[in-house]
């Protein structure tokens, strides 16, 4: 099972993650209302604290191109939004679309992440998970609610390519619980 730390606010909750074996990490940008928001400074020095073989995601719900442009020039691996943002020409990095209930599929997109929470810790919703997986050949990540004690169950219900955590493992909004971290991993390794 692959698997994504997302909401990383420090340099050294990264270098955790990456450490105990996760797939991923997912930094918040540009998205003030979220407590794991940080600014590119931040970013771009997170990104730069983890080696090669792990993939970076920038998470944003910015729909400025400006801002999108400044995420892609930060070289991360992958973007990941959660809007109908068009490009007007192919980014240079991976794009994972974010969807929750009654969101159309989107097929212009490298992932798709199931996720009714937005990093509120709200459970995704099983049905909507597995119509999704049922209904495209793109890989499905699934996000919400989870934690070390209920990822199990769910990745053999759903049956995801991945999934993504932020509040399960967290000891408060932005700031990583290690010992959650090794608890999830080992968890969704263990399916």
């Amino acid at each position: 099972m692959r698997i994504k730390i997302c909401g990383i606010t420090r340099v050294e909750d990264a270098r955790y993650a990456e450490k105990a074996g996760a797939d991923a990490i997912g930094i918040v940008m540009f998205s003030p209302s979220s407590p794991r928001s940080v600014a590119e400074p931040k970013a771009q020095e997170i990104l730069d604290s983890v080696g090669p073989f792990i993939t970076k995601v920038i998470v944003t719900h910015s729909q400025s191109l400006d801002d999108i442009s400044r995420i892609i020039s930060l070289k991360p691996d992958a973007i990941q939004i959660s809007h109908s943002f068009t490009f007007t020409q192919p980014p240079a990095v991976r794009v994972l679309r974010v969807i929750g209930n009654g969101n159309p599929i989107p097929s212009d997109c490298d992932a798709i992440v199931v996720d009714e929470s937005m990093g509120a810790g709200r459970h995704y919703d099983r049905e909507f998970a597995g119509k999704v997986i049922r209904s495209t050949t793109i890989p499905v990540i699934l996000a919400g609610g989870l934690t070390p004690e209920n990822v199990q169950d769910a990745i053999r219900q759903i049956r995801p390519y991945a999934v993504d955590v932020a509040s399960g493992v967290e000891e408060k909004p932005g700031i990583k619980d290690h010992a959650k971290i090794a608890s999830f991993i080992a968890a969704a390794r263990g399916v």
